[in-house]
């Protein structure tokens, strides 16, 4: 009876080890399969992204060819506040004109950071017709300032950029002074009602 199951463990030792050699190998067929699929996926991306590239080339090399095309002119793309107070008005206006022959729309304008916010027409400006960007910087920061709004529209000179710079002063330290203050009992704490 020992001899008996000596070959029944001889012979699922064996079964055994064939079962892990198949799985092992399996699980690399697995891996090489997940490879090939993830190198596949990379070439559909970058394939993609180059179509893409091609599109937005192929489009801005039409609207500059096209002679009939808008064109967006600002009478000044820069626009200087000087020396100006700390929380003073930071808004501008940059004024435009579209001198193609086609109706200029404008698609996104964006400032270089948050403190610097454009606000433009949403309909089509018709050729020959002026308009404006109004710019708005916040002014609470102090010191010099150089900031850019980039405009993207369908216009020949796609994109466009234009720049706000100035210097915000100090705010000035007697103006804590007059804000006032109501007097705290003894043994009050300000969150007390």
């Amino acid at each position: 009876m020992r001899k008996t199951l000596g070959k029944i463990d001889v012979r699922s030792n064996i079964t055994n080890a064939i079962i892990i050699i198949f799985v092992i190998h399996k699980i690399k067929e697995l891996k090489q399969t997940m490879k090939n699929l993830a190198i596949t996926l990379l070439l559909l991306f970058g394939a993609g992204i180059a179509t893409q590239a091609q599109d937005v080339a192929k489009k801005d090399s039409a609207v500059k060819d096209n002679p009939n095309a808008p064109e967006i002119v600002f009478e000044s793309e820069l626009h200087d506040y000087g020396t100006i107070k700390n929380g003073s008005d930071g808004s501008c206006e940059f004024k435009f004109k579209n001198t193609g022959k086609e109706p200029l729309v404008i698609s996104n304008a964006r400032g270089s950071c948050g403190c610097t916010v454009p606000t433009w027409p949403k309909e089509p400006v018709m050729k020959g017709q002026s308009a404006v960007i109004k710019v708005h910087y916040d002014t609470k920061r102090t010191g010099a300032f150089t900031k850019t709004v980039t405009i993207e529209s369908n216009a020949r000179s796609n994109p466009k950029v234009i720049t706000i710079k100035g210097v915000v002063e100090a705010p000035d330290e007697n103006a804590d002074q007059a804000m006032p203050f109501k007097k705290v009992q003894d043994g009050a704490t300000p969150l007390a009602k």
